[in-house]
This record gives C-alpha cells, sequence and structure tokens, in this order.
C-alpha cells in the first residue's frame, strides 16, 4: 500500500467506522456464536502474499462482526462502556503515525513530557498532594509522577511492583543482604478482599509474592478491623505485608 492508496482507503475506513456507529444500536449487542466459530471460518496457515483490503474488509463485515460484543452499544449492560470516543480514535491514528518507542527521554522527548504534563494534570483534579506530582509549583522536579498504564489489571499489576520494590529498599536500609532479601521476598504478602477484581491475585501470581484474600463482613465491605487482625496473624507467622 502506497501513500496514494493509504489516502484512498483511510478515508474508507473512517466511512465505515462512522457508519458503525450511526447504526450501532440497531445491532444486537452479544455475539451469538459458537466456541470456535472463527477457527473454521479463517486460513490456518500464513499467506505468501497479502489481501485486498476490500478482502479484508469482507472478513471483517462476514466473519469478524458476527463475533463481536458491542461495549459502546447503548443497548449493552453486561459490564462498562469501555474508553473510547472520536477524539481518542483520531489520537490512536496519531500514534500510529509517529509510532516511537520510549525507552527514555531521548527516544522522544516529547512523548514522555506529555505523559508528565497529563499525568500531574490529572493528578491536581482528584485532589493529590503535591508530593504525588513529578513538577512541584515551584518548577522543580518532585519524586512523584504518574505513568500511563494500558488498563486496569496491568496498572494493578504495577502498583504492586512498587510497593515491593519499597519494601525492598527497607529491607535494605535495616542492612539485610542480598541474599537474605531474596529469601524474605518469598515472605511478602499483599491484601484484598474477597470482593477484589481479580487483578489482585492475577498480578500476585506474576510478581511471585503471597496474597491474603479477606472475607468481607455481611455487607461485603473490608473493614480495618478485619484488615488488621488479618495483618497481625501474617506478622505472627514471619511474613511481611507490603501492599
Amino acid at each position: 500500500m502506497d501513500v496514494n492508496e493509504f489516502r484512498i482507503r483511510g478515508k474508507q475506513v473512517i466511512d465505515e467506522i462512522a457508519d458503525y456507529y450511526e447504526n450501532l444500536g440497531n445491532i444486537k449487542p452479544m455475539a451469538n456464536v459458537e466456541p470456535g466459530y472463527l477457527y473454521k471460518l479463517l486460513s490456518h496457515e500464513v499467506p505468501e502474499t497479502g489481501e485486498s483490503l476490500d478482502a479484508i474488509q469482507k472478513d471483517i463485515r462476514e466473519k469478524i462482526m458476527p463475533g463481536m460484543t458491542h461495549w459502546q452499544s447503548p443497548n449493552f449492560y453486561a459490564w462498562f462502556p469501555t474508553n473510547t470516543s472520536f477524539p481518542a480514535m483520531l489520537g490512536d491514528m496519531y500514534c500510529g503515525m509517529f509510532s516511537i518507542v520510549e525507552f527514555n527521554w531521548l527516544c522522544s522527548p516529547a512523548a514522555t513530557e506529555l505523559e508528565t504534563v497529563v499525568m500531574d494534570a490529572l493528578g491536581k483534579l482528584i485532589g493529590l498532594p503535591e508530593r504525588f506530582m513529578a513538577i512541584q509549583d515551584d518548577g522543580f522536579e518532585g519524586d512523584g509522577g504518574g505513568v500511563i498504564q494500558g488498563g486496569a489489571s496491568e496498572a494493578t499489576m504495577v502498583a504492586m511492583i512498587a510497593a515491593r520494590e519499597m519494601a525492598t529498599e527497607k529491607l535494605k536500609a535495616k542492612g539485610h543482604s542480598e541474599s537474605e532479601i531474596v529469601a524474605l521476598r518469598n515472605t511478602l504478602v499483599a491484601y484484598c478482599s474477597d470482593q477484589t477484581h481479580s487483578s489482585a491475585q492475577k498480578a500476585a501470581n506474576l510478581i511471585g509474592c503471597q496474597i491474603n484474600v479477606i472475607q468481607t463482613a455481611s455487607d461485603f465491605r473490608l473493614t480495618k478491623e478485619l484488615l488488621s487482625e488479618a495483618i497481625a496473624k501474617d506478622k505472627e507467622q514471619g511474613l511481611i505485608p507490603f501492599y
């Protein structure tokens, strides 16, 4: 696809997206297919040559669309509407245009600094103290700052890793050796309630820590009494609460 075909095809795709949203209220929000339906419809070999966009669009209409759950539908009440909008879609196009890899500031200064500005603005919007900001009001760099994550599960894991590293630094400050810290990491324990999203258990599995799932009270709340009791019992067993 050269740049001229890209101009033409890009307009076609934009029109398809606009048509989709105009008619979304008339589309059944839940898919009516059986598991494995798509496996039977698609080739199982990597093609030697690419297909035309016309063929791909036909596959989207006839094979992909019937298996989609339409989260943006006004008739969809199963979970929650996912975060998208027409401005966000245009933003995704710009992201695709630049297609940068952000290892560090030098890889793309504007991207790094834009994330810092956005996260500080969000922190101020929700009323976080200044110590949580990357840039303080006096213009100096602070110890805070946020990072944009791809979803709730990813954010939970990153938060748990940050807590683990903070706990590790505290162990170092107490004079523990590297070998002792490695052993003590196995005793780190995180806490959540039996009503917590599965992302907490997944995060604990991925970073290799223990997790204590606390049974909630009759009103499904995790109270400070229940949490304090769980922490006290774990400390008696030599575990280190960290999250």
